[in-house]
């Protein structure tokens, strides 16, 4: 099996660092697509924890090459910084990153033009990370973007820096002081960075389609999740990218005939952070209980995320979306104290059920969960190694997950140790990924 993609199948932060990390045992690159430093992949090694933004979670592994492609956009001393911080860790990283020529750069203007907006909105705010990840991708639709590539030309750094600045100006707002300095200082800082990112940049396309003809095994990383995608995800409060499966190859360069497989992570309850409408939140003591449990606050910003039951309305879709073909159930031991733990199954709007995502973020807005209610295990579930020693009301609670999102579940994690992870034996990861 050549390339195939892990994509996450709710709002994002679904502990697809983790399983990324785990699966990287068995290939040889792992190339991440989209998104920016605003994906925070956080992995447990022994008593060690690293929290990554631009890097692929594959770098903690000294034997495996790992790619930043095109379709991720870059802030060159925060992506140095993460570098820097490996490099302390004892972490290999000079000869096993590459970074895309073809990326683009996210400039103070960006950032300074993200939080304007997000301050100017109010009650409206979309709940961006206002790191400039939007705006960046905003400059590059509009083609007059920063790339890596252009970092070694002085006079063009400073041409499109001065583009960027002079479109950067939201409307009855200013940028933060500190982030509206002269287009000549930013220009001077930005070919400052390009010298000392230079060692890692290639063409990332090139380099990974020759390693395919070889008969590497590339695991595409993805970002955010399928609920956050531009096009299919709960728009407008979505992410600037396309987070879904089909991003691998226009965010790396790669042809769909490459991919032969996809991976869905999700949790074993539901989070968002930011707005937007979430039909399983529980915005009480139990949606509390779940964040303490599942220490739910953004790797990147720390804020605490939203916490509500399993949806399968959510899961499916992503799975149609995507392909899915295994999933991977996340933080499954954060339910290991509750009673009864209940999977919505449809929505209630207007008196009708409805068993489909609606597109109109005010219809999904007002729609009521319908819950099947299942028992709980009522059990410490963190250290088991295999499903058949989970207790039964816990694989009833699997088992009701495949049922109803029409996929088998390959992998569950109960804690956020690389080994404590349960691998099913006949499921289609592990035909896909034999030991090395």
């Amino acid at each position: 099996m050549p390339g195939f993609v892990v994509v996450g199948s709710q709002w994002g932060d679904e502990g697809k660092g983790k399983i990324v990390d785990l699966l990287t045992e068995r290939v040889d690159i792992v190339a991440r697509y989209g998104g920016g430093p605003n994906a925070g992949h956080t992995i447990c090694v022994g008593d060690r924890r690293f929290a990554l933004h631009h890097i692929p979670s594959g770098i903690l592994r000294a034997d495996v090459l790992c790619v930043i492609g095109n379709g991720v956009v870059i802030d060159p001393a925060s992506l140095l910084k993460e570098v820097g911080a490996l490099r302390e860790a004892g972490v290999k990283v000079e000869e096993n990153l590459r970074l895309s020529d073809r990326a683009h750069l996210i400039l103070p203007y960006h950032r300074g033009i993200d939080i304007a907006r997000e301050e100017a909105a109010r009650d409206g705010r979309l709940g961006t990370t206002r790191l400039g990840v939007g705006p960046t991708y905003e400059s590059k639709a509009a083609r007059y973007g920063l790339r890596v590539a252009d970092l070694y030309d002085e006079a063009t750094v400073l041409e499109k820096v001065r583009v960027v600045a002079a479109a950067s100006r939201p409307a009855g707002a200013a940028l933060p002081a500190e982030l509206d300095a002269p287009p000549e200082e930013v220009a001077e800082e930005y070919v400052r960075l390009g010298r000392a990112l230079r060692p890692f940049v290639d063409d990332t396309a090139r380099l990974l389609n020759a390693r395919l003809d070889e008969g590497a095994v590339v695991l595409c990383e993805g970002a955010q999740g399928t609920m956050l995608d531009l096009d299919h995800g709960t728009y407008p409060y979505v992410t600037s990218s396309t987070s879904t499966a089909g991003g691998a190859c226009t965010g790396l360069g790669i042809s769909p005939i490459r991919v032969d497989g996809v991976i869905g992570v999700l949790k074993a309850y539901s989070t968002r952070v930011g707005g937007g409408p979430f039909p399983t939140e529980q915005d009480n003591d139990l949606g509390r209980l779940i964040r303490e449990r599942g220490r739910e606050y953004g790797s990147t910003t720390g804020r605490p995320r939203r916490c509500g039951w399993f949806d399968a309305l959510v899961a499916r879709y992503s799975v149609t979306l995507n392909q899915t073909e295994s999933l991977a159930l996340t933080l499954f031991d954060v339910l290991d104290g509750f009673d009864a733990i209940p999977i919505c199954v449809a929505y209630e709007h207007g008196g009708r059920r409805i068993e489909t995502l609606p597109a109109d973020p005010g219809v999904l807005r007002g729609c009521k969960p319908i819950y099947e209610v299942l028992p709980g295990w009522k059990s410490d579930t963190s250290s088991v190694a295999r499903f058949e020693d989970l207790p039964r009301a816990g694989r009833d609670y699997v088992a009701a997950i495949e049922k109803i999102v029409g996929c088998e579940v390959g992998i569950i994690s109960t804690s956020p140790q690389r080994e404590r992870t349960i691998l099913r034996p006949k499921s289609r990861i592990a035909h896909w990924l034999p030991p090395r």
